[in-house]
């Protein structure tokens, strides 16, 4: 067998790592959760795979592209009950990850913590006690519910207070815009998103779908090395799927 040259070999190895990081992102990018409001989904610490190629390509979902490109390459329309990575246009700095709940045209209402989309209420079903930690480490204790959506789909929420009691529990009839997208935390007593200030998102800021945890810790930060591994958590939560 010829022996190989480090220079080919090197070479070798840099055309790998560069279609491996080509495939990094361009279909995939990867988010970290740092905040609780789509807890039992996605809770603080979860590192989520994002899907960049569902929805199409902007320069939101591939990286180090110009700003100024500002089609959607091969769009397509998510569905409801996707839990998308968004951009907020009051916080451009940082990813939102919430759940597509409405679309241009629906009307939206919260009635007493009962989430009604078109007039018609959605189906909630009581699930288990739940304890989670807020970004400040304190215990969160809650009940699990399911929710069902109109097109069929089932998904976990999670409420901290009595229904009707939260302060996005009752709001007014939300018409959702052309072109944008009304979105919600599965934490409904703890997030922001369209019921609040942030408002419905317009398409252009969809980066991709947030698709399955793949790794968990309970470190606070890159220092916190000692809660940077848990055995029973990665084994709760490794691989968990997000997206329906």
């Amino acid at each position: 067998m010829k022996k190989q040259s480090i220079g080919s070999f090197i070479k070798e190895l840099t055309v790998i790592f560069l279609v491996v990081m080509g495939i990094r992102f361009t279909f995939y990018g990867l988010s970290r959760i740092p905040s609780e409001s789509m807890v039992p989904s996605a809770n603080i610490g979860d590192f989520i795979a994002v899907a960049n190629y569902p929805y199409g390509f902007t320069a939101l979902s591939i990286p180090y592209t110009p700003s100024s490109w500002a089609n959607r390459m091969l769009a397509q329309e998510p569905k409801r009950g996707d839990v998308i990575v968004v951009r907020v246009p009051q916080d451009q700095d940082r990813d939102y990850i919430k759940r597509l709940i409405g679309f241009p045209g629906d009307r939206i209402q919260m009635i007493d913590g009962v989430l009604h989309i078109n007039g018609k209420k959605t189906m909630i079903e009581m699930g288990e006690p739940y304890t989670y930690y807020d970004q400040k480490g304190r215990p969160q204790t809650g009940r699990i519910f399911y929710e069902t959506l109109p097109d069929g789909v089932r998904h976990q929420i999670l409420k901290t207070y009595e229904w009707g009691q939260a302060p996005f529990d009752n709001t007014k009839e939300f018409v959702v815009e052309e072109d944008h997208y009304f979105v919600m935390g599965d934490n409904r007593d703890h997030s922001a998103d369209s019921r609040s200030h942030i408002g419905t998102i317009h398409k252009k800021y969809l980066i991709g779908r947030a698709d399955l945890v793949w790794f968990s810790t309970n470190a606070r930060s890159l220092f916190d090395i000692t809660n940077w591994f848990s055995w029973s958590l990665l084994k709760e939560r490794l691989m968990k799927r997000i997206s329906p």
